[in-house]
């Protein structure tokens, strides 16, 4: 596996299998006009690597986690920074930096730990298309 810096664009990792992280990933796709974000899923081999040198779980997804260079974000860290990234008027978002973490966090896990009651899952990680494929990794 190439090394986290060898990655000049940042990593988002998300649940394959989540309806509500694909769907993230497809409105991500579309507001990220200059291709800042390149994504892989976290049960690809990419993915299971990025979790286990960061210590992170490498089954029973919990989070998304942006990977930039050595550095990672996860929970509500993981989409304020993509948005952060993304820029334009998304960036306008990184003002819910201002409230406390684990306020934060808590409502990201109240959704996580819901996703598949609410969205829906998949019984295969999403296959991206032809023109999206220099997006996944």
């Amino acid at each position: 596996m190439k090394n986290a810096l060898d990655y000049p664009n940042p990593v988002l990792l998300f649940d394959g299998v989540c309806n509500l992280c694909n769907s993230s990933v497809q409105r991500i796709i579309q507001i990220d006009k200059d291709e800042k974000i390149k994504f892989a899923s976290l049960q690809s081999e990419l993915g299971q690597s990025f979790l286990k040198k960061f210590n992170l779980p490498t089954s029973n997804y919990k989070t998304m986690v942006l990977v930039e260079g050595e550095k990672y974000f996860i929970q509500s860290d993981a989409v304020l920074e993509t948005l952060l990234k993304v820029g334009g008027f998304w960036s306008i978002f990184y003002v819910f930096k201002i409230i406390p973490k684990p306020i934060r966090n808590y409502f990201y896990s109240v959704v996580s730990k819901n996703r598949y009651k609410w969205w829906g899952r998949q019984e295969s990680c999403m296959l991206p298309t032809p023109a999206l494929k220099n997006r996944f990794l």
